[in-house]
């Protein structure tokens, strides 16, 4: 038997206006006594996270519909006549490549014109990227991607943007969630379009967006040396193609080969298990063509493309896997060289990083003299650093280790369309200098000292596993180590309760950050270690980051192994391995 609060819900949804359709698969599971089932479509609603909303698709509060994405997008619409009022209110929106994109993106649309509300639609599949950017040049007020980024197949989700080109943050984010909750009946859901709000938005917007990107550059003598980098390309399913391969191309890089079994836009991710450059599984196609050419650089986006992730040859000439805290390191380690080398270093300029992020990007700007801000984890909170600055300092880059990476600030989200010219350039720049990415990390390490970091993901699934997450929380936070690895912890920082309590002298002072369930550990070896639970899957995550330093590249392969023994003795120290 499934709960009373549970079953009230269900029958609400067979007795009330839901199309057939929607019912059929709700009987079929009664029918079927799929308890569990049951229970995880309707035990709570879906909730904005650091994505916005994200869920399984199907019939079900808990679950990615017309209705849940009704409801929010009919809150988002009385929010933002609260907040303009007398104005006419604006606002784009674009979907990526996944099953029912398309039509949650049409649905969205119909709700905001019915609200009349100016909607400005994508023609066809957009990169994230350009939705936030469209927002910003089209002088809209807010704007929704239907995505679930990374996510598997069976997933989707709604991204919702303010008029900065940034995800909705506090206190919208909360504000328009109090407002879906007043909608207490699909009923009071405007779902008639009138078309007359909505206006087809493509190819101008592509050229404006690529034209900002275009402005990035900054090593173009080193790309006409190199033009002929051999870079492939996976979008692996994704909107990556529809102007990854076209950026890189106007950057001038004029030997690209993209992978043609993951080229289509395909909503069943039909060659991978996860559409998730973060997986080797993810990659495999691309290695394997980037192996048969020789190829110096391997680039994938994910179906969203604000995530990338690359591929490069080590120090034996193998191709290897960089994870999101080596190439953002990478990154920003390079504009900041770049900008310094053409002079365009003031004082003013900054870049930023997620708590979780490696703590090496902290090296490397002190370095440059130029100012790094953390955030919480959620690349909104990057965002809303770069609006909170506008005008006063100079954003230059920022990055979080989940492999999204932003340079410029004509974009308010990660771009992956921007990264991949960029990271692109990067190797033109390294190459020219007789080096592969690979070598130039191994320099950067030997400069700042090599910093090695760990993802360990815990899936907990449904009602219960959300339960067990929070119940690991509980347990840390009450319970922290004396040591680990065989150092001790001399700090923990609890970001949801706003506190720093040093573990040596007993003193507590205040975090100066929102609210966020994430707990850390730092030791006094230079260790930090993170636990987190996932805002957008059903996941907590631990970030385990330790650093040596290393006098030269011949230390390498023997530091990175004692690196590697220390992230190991951690996971077993906390238990989780």
């Amino acid at each position: 038997m499934v709960e009373q609060s549970i079953q009230t819900k269900i029958d609400q949804w067979l007795s009330g206006n839901y199309d057939e359709a929607t019912k059929s698969e709700i009987r079929g599971l009664v029918d079927r006594n799929e308890h569990e089932a049951l229970a995880d479509a309707f035990y709570k609603n879906l909730e904005f996270g650091t994505g916005g909303l994200r869920g399984i698709m199907g019939a079900g509060s808990n679950r990615m519909n017309r209705y849940t994405l009704g409801m929010a997008t009919q809150g988002l619409c009385n929010y933002l006549k609260q907040n303009f009022p007398d104005q006419k209110i604006s606002v784009a929106i674009a979907h990526d490549s996944r099953n029912n994109s398309d039509v949650f993106a049409r649905e969205t649309a119909a709700i905001f014109s019915a609200n009349d509300i100016k909607v400005y639609l994508f023609e066809a599949l957009r990169p994230t990227p350009e939705l936030s950017f469209a927002i910003r040049h089209l002088g809209c007020q807010s704007g929704v991607v239907i995505t679930a980024s990374h996510n598997p197949k069976e997933y989707n989700g709604y991204k919702a943007y303010w008029n900065d080109g940034g995800q909705v943050t506090a206190p919208h984010d909360k504000n328009i969630i109090a407002e879906v909750n007043k909608i207490t009946s699909i009923d009071d859901v405007k779902f008639e379009a009138k078309q007359e709000n909505i206006e087809m938005i493509g190819t101008a917007v592509d050229e404006a967006y690529m034209k900002e990107v275009l402005g990035l550059s900054i090593s173009q003598e080193a790309i006409r040396r190199q033009h002929d980098l051999k870079i492939v390309f996976t979008p692996i399913h994704g909107t990556g193609i529809t102007l990854v391969p076209e950026i890189l191309k106007r950057f001038g890089f004029t030997n690209v080969t993209v992978v043609e079994e993951q080229s289509e836009p395909n909503g069943n991710f039909p060659t991978v298990v996860y559409p998730n450059p973060e997986e080797k599984e993810a990659m495999t196609l691309a290695m394997k063509k980037a192996e048969e050419l020789d190829a110096d650089l391997v680039l994938a986006t994910d179906p969203d493309s604000d995530r990338v992730g690359i591929a490069v040859k080590d120090l034996q000439g193998q191709f290897v896997l960089l994870n999101g805290n080596q190439t953002g390191a990478l990154l920003i380690n390079y504009l900041l060289q770049a900008w310094q080398n053409a002079g365009k270093l003031t004082g003013k300029e900054y870049v930023v990083k997620t708590i979780v992020t490696t703590d090496l990007i902290k090296k490397i700007a002190d370095a440059y003299n130029v100012t790094m801000y953390e955030t919480l984890t959620g690349f909104k909170y990057i965002a809303e650093i770069i609006r909170n600055l506008e005008g006063k300092e100079t954003y230059i880059a920022g990055g979080e280790e989940s492999y999204g990476y932003l340079a410029g600030d004509f974009v308010r989200d990660k771009d992956a369309i921007s990264s991949c010219a960029l990271i692109a350039e990067m190797a033109a720049v390294a190459k020219d200098n007789g080096q592969t990415l690979f070598e130039m990390m191994v320099d950067m390490y030997t400069r700042y000292g090599f910093y090695k970091e760990e993802l360990v993901s815990i899936t907990k699934k449904g009602m219960r596993g959300a339960e067990e997450i929070q119940q690991m929380m509980t347990e840390m936070r009450s319970i922290p180590p004396q040591t680990i690895a065989g150092s001790r912890v001399l700090e923990v920082r609890d970001y949801k309760a706003g506190t720093r309590k040093n573990r040596i002298t007993g003193e507590e002072s205040t975090l100066d950050f929102e609210s966020s369930n994430v707990l850390q550990y730092l030791t006094e070896d230079g260790s930090k270690i993170s636990a987190r639970p996932s805002g957008t899957e059903p996941k907590i995550k631990f970030y385990v980051s330790v650093n040596e330093p290393m006098a030269s590249k011949v230390d390498y392969n023997a530091t990175a192994q004692k690196l590697n023994d220390k992230i190991q003795q951690t996971l077993i120290d906390l238990r989780l391995k």
